[in-house]
C-alpha cells in the first residue's frame, strides 16, 4: 500500500485549523486541497465531502465510510494550545485529532489505495459537518428528501444510498455494534404561588419532586441482550424566586440512555403516563442503534477477529438509514478533554484495519 505518511500531515494541518460545529470550512479546504493533489475527484455538497472510488453503478450496493470532521469547543484544562499539533514524529496533538482526525485521514488513505479499482460494491466516503451538534446539514441533510441520495441515478449529482456503512470514531479499533441513543427531556410542574409564612398556594417543586421520584422508580421493560436496560437520569432541577415564596413552576431535566428496542417518541409516551408535570422532548432523532444480526458487516468483523462492544457514546450512525458499525483509531476516554491527541501508531492500524475490513467485506458479499 502507498506511503500514507501525508495523510499524517494532513491531519497536522487540520488541527491548525479552529473547525468547531458549524465552522468546518477550513478542514474542508485542506482536505479538498489532498484530494486535488492526489487526483480523486469530489463533491462538496453543503460543506460536506463526499467521494466515489469510481462511478457509482446502479446494479452494485453500496457500502460506506463515514467520518466528522467538526470538533467540540476546547475544554478547560489544557496544557498546551488546543491548535498546536506538535512536532513529535509519534503523536498528533490538538483538538479533533482524535476525536474525529484519526478517522478522517484513515478513511481518507484507503479511498486513494482503492481509487479506480473494481470491486463488486460501490464504495464511498462521507466527510460530514455537524456531527458534534447534530446539526441539520451534515448526515440528516445528505440523507434526507433534498440530499444527494434522494435522486434518480440519471441526475450529475446522484449518489447510491449506502446499504452499510463504518462510521469512524475512536474506538480502539474495536467494532461497536450497538450503541445508545439520547433523549433529553424538559419536566415542567406548575402549582400555585404563596406566602410561606401562611402555607398556603400549591409547591410546584413538591410536585415536580413527587414525579422526580416516579422517574427514579421507574423500569423499562424491554431489555436488549447487547446494550441492557435504557438508563435514565434526573440531572437539572430549577425553581423557586424567593425564600417566602411558594414556587408556582419546577423545571427539571431528564437524561436518557435508550437501548435498541425504544423509539424516543415511545420512551416520552412511557414516561409522561407516570408523570403529573409535562414533558417536552427536545428532539426524537438520537434513536439507539445496533447492528443487524446477519449483517456482512458483522461477519467481516468475525473474519478478522475484531473485538466487538457496547458503545455507550452516541454518533452519527443514529441519523444512518442502513446497517452499520462503528470503528476507528483513536481512543474514546481522550475526546473532548484537555490535551486530545492520537498516536501515528494508531492512525496507520486504522489505515490496515479498514482495508482488511473491505477485503473481508468483499468476500463475504460474494458468499
Amino acid at each position: 500500500m502507498k506511503n500514507d505518511s501525508d495523510v499524517i500531515d494532513l491531519l497536522r494541518h487540520m488541527v491548525h485549523a479552529p473547525t468547531q460545529s458549524f465552522n468546518e470550512e477550513a478542514s474542508v479546504a485542506w482536505i479538498s486541497w489532498w484530494l486535488d493533489r492526489n487526483g480523486l475527484a469530489y463533491s462538496t455538497p453543503k460543506g460536506n465531502i463526499v467521494a466515489a472510488a469510481a462511478p457509482p453503478d446502479p446494479a452494485k450496493k453500496t457500502l460506506a465510510l463515514i467520518a466528522h470532521l467538526d470538533t467540540v469547543p476546547p475544554a478547560a484544562g489544557y496544557s498546551r494550545d488546543p491548535y498546536d499539533p506538535g512536532t513529535d514524529p509519534d503523536i498528533v496533538w490538538g483538538l479533533g485529532s482524535n476525536d474525529d482526525g484519526g478517522s478522517v485521514v484513515a478513511m481518507l488513505a484507503v479511498l486513494r489505495h482503492y481509487y479506480g479499482k473494481k470491486l463488486p460494491f460501490n464504495l464511498l466516503l462521507m466527510l460530514v459537518r455537524e456531527e458534534e451538534c447534530s446539526g441539520p446539514d451534515g448526515v440528516r441533510w445528505l440523507f434526507g428528501p433534498d440530499g444527494p441520495f434522494a435522486g434518480e441515478p440519471a441526475s450529475p449529482d446522484w449518489l447510491p444510498k449506502p446499504d452499510w456503512a463504518v462510521v469512524g470514531e475512536p474506538t480502539g479499533l474495536q467494532a461497536a455494534t450497538s450503541e445508545r441513543g439520547l433523549l433529553v427531556i424538559d419536566g415542567d410542574a406548575f402549582g400555585q404561588s404563596g406566602h410561606a409564612a401562611r402555607n398556603d398556594g400549591v409547591n410546584a417543586l413538591y410536585l415536580a419532586m413527587d414525579d422526580i421520584a416516579r422517574l427514579r422508580g421507574h423500569r423499562f421493560t424491554r431489555i436488549s441482550q447487547e446494550m441492557g436496560e435504557v438508563r435514565l437520569n434526573v440531572t437539572q432541577i430549577l425553581s423557586g424566586t424567593a425564600h417566602n415564596v411558594i414556587p408556582d413552576r419546577c423545571r427539571f431535566v431528564i437524561d436518557i440512555r435508550p437501548n435498541e428496542l425504544y423509539t424516543p417518541k415511545e420512551i416520552l409516551d412511557e414516561l409522561q403516563d407516570i408523570c403529573k408535570s409535562h414533558l417536552q422532548a427536545r428532539n426524537l432523532l438520537h434513536r439507539a442503534s445496533a447492528t443487524a444480526a446477519d449483517s456482512p458487516l458483522r461477519k467481516a468483523a468475525a473474519k478478522l477477529g475484531i473485538d466487538t462492544f457496547s458503545s455507550p457514546t452516541s454518533s452519527d450512525w443514529m441519523q444512518l438509514p442502513c446497517d452499520a458499525i462503528k470503528l476507528g483509531p483513536g481512543d474514546s476516554a481522550r475526546s473532548h478533554k484537555a490535551d486530545e491527541f492520537i498516536r501515528v501508531s494508531e492512525i496507520e492500524a486504522g489505515i490496515a484495519l479498514y482495508t482488511a475490513l473491505i477485503e473481508s467485506f468483499n468476500e463475504n458479499t460474494l458468499e
